[in-house]
């Protein structure tokens, strides 16, 4: 039987996240667990975050890292030094393999060529920008502290410093966005040739600033048909640039896909450290607690517990980590469904065939009908071995996900 400490069950590695909470504004869409005015928690905060790294390599066994995703909040905004920090500390206690995908998510603000050359220094290997939109009124109403001009001179400056491998996250479906507002940004960006450009429609999320304008009529509900338009003509332009559509709100340079993502797409496991951030090991989902201070004295505790390495993952040993505030096991009827809609998001599909190997089921015969009735509303289709969405079924993928649900 496999256990914790038996590497076989990491034998494929795992990928790592390190989420870092801390902005110095918060955008006005963002419901993401980060916060402004903490600085004072910076220090405490990785302290934590060190011991943290270090007694899960200890608990885990030492297993091979594949990826690591600095994500938040924003990991640009520590200081410096600090990645460089956490690196180490991550290649001491496990091991990295050989040209592992490093990603740091960056604000362009932070971006100049001496921080540049320092996260390439320290190990960062890939940059996400966070651009969002090159129209500066929109980046106003977002709350982004850069405008137009300093997006492209942070991406130009990444460039220059030696970055070869870089994300820009754009937004649309924005109150207020014109289409040709965002012709202008998608072409732009387009022509600036980044290795990956992401797109994400905004969502406005109950309790933010943007939620509450529009709630109270200070600002137009976007259109959801504007924003499909919006959408489809990405999709047109990045193709005739040479991208590769790879994933719903993704597109990369031939053979550039995030690897760290991919991972969480089609099911490998991984680590998730700090303030909120989740992990899934061995059927196991489980989360951190969201406050940076409680995080701080709950790593703490574990170090104070002495833990020893981990021979099975179970609820008591989820329980005894005790910056952990609640898990979920993945059943098979759970991982089935959880397999198909991650899966269907890459768009050359999912192999049920390979996916069934991992379990007790036969998803093909325990999702015919509703594969059936999806190709029939022409949402899904075979590619050989296969199943996909369909082109159609890209803007309105959460509805065919919820057909496995069941």
């Amino acid at each position: 039987m496999n256990t914790l400490t038996n590497k076989n069950l990491f034998k494929n590695g795992i990928s790592l996240y390190i989420h870092v909470p801390f902005c110095q504004t918060k955008c006005s869409y963002c419901d993401f667990n980060t916060y402004q005015g903490l600085e004072h928690l910076i220090s405490p905060f990785l302290d934590a975050l060190i011991t943290e790294l270090h007694l899960w390599g200890h608990s885990l066994n030492h297993p091979t890292i594949n990826t690591i995703f600095f994500g938040g909040g924003t990991p640009s905004y520590l200081p410096q030094g600090a990645l460089e920090r956490i690196l180490k500390e991550i290649s001491q206690v496990f091991e990295i393999k050989d040209e592992a995908e490093i990603t740091a998510e960056a604000n362009p603000d932070d971006l100049d060529e001496h921080k540049c050359a320092s996260m390439l220094a320290q190990g960062i290997n890939r940059l996400s920008i966070g651009v969002q939109s090159l129209n500066n009124a929109a980046l106003q109403l977002l709350g982004r502290r850069h405008n137009s001009e300093k997006a492209i001179q942070a991406y130009l400056t990444a460039q220059r410093s030696g970055f070869k491998n870089i994300n820009l996250d754009l937004m649309y479906g924005l109150p207020n966005q014109s289409i040709s507002h965002w012709h202008h940004t998608t072409q732009v960006i387009s022509e600036l040739q980044p290795s990956h450009i992401s797109m994400y429609c905004l969502t406005l999320e109950q309790g933010t600033p943007l939620f509450n304008w529009v709630e109270q009529q200070k600002l137009s509900t976007p259109d959801s048909d504007l924003a499909a338009d919006m959408y489809h003509y990405a999709e047109e332009l990045l193709e005739e640039q040479g991208y590769v559509h790879y994933e719903i709100s993704n597109w990369s340079k031939p053979g550039l896909p995030s690897e760290h993502n991919l991972a969480y797409w089609t099911g490998h496991p991984y680590l998730g450290v700090g303030p909120g951030a989740h992990s899934y090991l061995d059927r196991y989902r489980f989360w951190n607690v969201d406050s940076p201070k409680l995080y701080i004295s709950q790593v703490k505790s574990w170090e104070d517990s002495q833990p020893q390495q981990l021979t099975i993952l179970d609820n008591q040993a989820i329980k005894n980590i005790k910056q952990i505030s609640g898990s979920e096991y993945i059943n098979c009827n759970l991982y089935a469904a959880e397999s198909m809609f991650l899966g269907l998001r890459i768009l050359e599909g999912i192999d049920l065939a390979s996916v069934s190997a991992d379990t007790t089921l036969d998803l093909k015969e325990r999702y015919r009908n509703e594969i059936k009735d999806l190709q029939n509303q022409g949402l899904l289709e075979w590619s050989d071995s296969k199943l996909r969405l369909t082109k159609s079924a890209y803007l309105i993928a959460n509805q065919v996900f919820t057909e496995f649900l069941v």
